[in-house]
């Protein structure tokens, strides 16, 4: 079988699809990915074959996030649709069309932000399945704002028309055969509620480039530690809330470590039990902690609670409310608000996390239903059954 995977350039989008081909490549099928092929070349392994669509849009990301990163609610949506997802899918339309071409996949896989994939494959009729990578979208996000829907679909409807498609009969963000789900129904909600294509395969992990270097010697044995991240694109947004970090470290100096993950540019005088990097080595650093303060970007919350450790969620913009909502209603973590947390109100919600059992019981529950849903052996376990 050759699976071509169209992803976005971001890692929290490409993470579980290089886990599933690295296992799909395990079986002996051949696999390769369609996107902006410089940002893809530092997100997946170094033998991954890459074929390029939308490089120029991906190249734009940068100046792109200059303009995003200030926005809330509705103006990001509006932004994100506008100024990222519709450009990027007409960008790499003509990109994947010749992937196709070159690498003649039985299967196309396509992130559920990467639209260009269902079109092509749509016109050319290629069997495709969904990467949701984050579980968002599947939650009815637009219910109580059915205005804001409206829009969305509007935005869909047009970039389907533009290239040929029949905007009425189906939506690119759903396939109709296989919907890869890399969560589980005890985070998301009952999944009896959903089709039975959709299949719930829980975080795929491995298969990445080589994190960051790390100091261990530097991780205080006799401290629980924590690691407070606001993940790649938001840490210039967060220098209202990292002062609110560092004076509740200063309030839990006692017996609670905090690691960091933040540009020192960004940071006054740090206290003595907080450690400071400007990125992680996260996936290795999850086994040494006890609780993780995010913004609650999907990845970073799947991989805690891959983990068992309870969260701190201050969600900024995006699908993040729906995935905080999620770690609460699930009992594995607190939300803070992320513009007006005083230090005492993230100490009190890290004293929740750490000293109440309830979040981290929760937490090592989901931790169970991820390790029983199979991540990406299931996940690559559906694709071969669909040819």
């Amino acid at each position: 079988m050759r699976v071509l995977f169209t992803v976005p350039p971001l890692a929290g989008h490409v993470n579980p699809t290089a886990a599933v081909g690295a296992e799909l490549a395990a079986r002996g099928h051949e696999v390769a990915w369609a996107g902006p092929a410089g940002a893809l070349a530092r997100l997946l392994p170094a033998h991954a074959r890459i074929l390029a669509a939308g490089e120029e849009a991906g190249g734009g990301y940068a100046a792109l996030h200059e303009r995003w990163r200030d926005l809330r609610g509705v103006g990001a949506l509006r932004f994100l649709w506008e100024e990222a997802l519709v450009p990027l899918a007409r960008a790499m339309v003509p990109g994947v069309t010749d992937a196709v071409g070159v690498f003649a996949p039985d299967l196309l896989v396509a992130d559920q932000q990467a639209l260009a994939g269902p079109v092509v494959a749509r016109r050319l009729g290629i069997p495709w399945a969904t990467s949701a990578s984050t579980s968002a979208e599947l939650t009815r996000p637009f219910a109580d704002f059915p205005k804001v829907g409206e829009w969305v679909a509007g935005q869909i409807a047009g970039l389907l028309s533009a290239f040929g498609a029949d905007a009425e009969a189906w939506d690119p963000r759903f396939s109709e055969r296989l919907v890869l789900v890399f969560s589980t129904s005890e985070l998301v909600g009952a999944a009896e509620d959903f089709p039975p294509h959709y299949a719930f395969v829980g975080p795929a992990f491995g298969a990445r480039p080589a994190g960051p270097g790390f100091p261990w010697h530097r991780l205080d044995p006799e401290r629980r530690r924590v690691l407070v991240s606001l993940g790649t694109l938001n840490q210039e947004a967060g220098g209202r809330f990292y002062a609110s970090v560092l004076g509740a470290a200063e309030r839990l100096s006692g017996d609670v470590q905090l690691v960091l993950a933040a540009p020192s540019s960004l940071l006054g005088p740090v206290p003595g039990n907080v450690l400071v990097q400007e990125s992680v080595p996260q996936l290795e650093l999850l086994p040494h902690l006890d609780a993780v303060v995010s913004h609650g970007g999907h990845n970073t919350v799947c991989e805690a609670l891959a983990y068992g450790l309870p969260l701190v969620v201050a969600p900024i913009r995006d699908d993040q409310p729906i995935v905080a909502r999620q770690v609460v209603e699930a009992g594995a973590g607190v939300r803070v608000r992320f513009g007006r947390t005083r230090a005492e109100e993230l100490r009190d919600a890290l004293t929740a996390v750490l000293d109440d059992p309830g979040p981290r019981r929760a937490a090592r529950r989901i931790q169970a239903s991820f390790a029983a849903a199979g991540g990406a052996a299931a996940a690559a376990d559906r694709l071969e059954k669909l040819l």
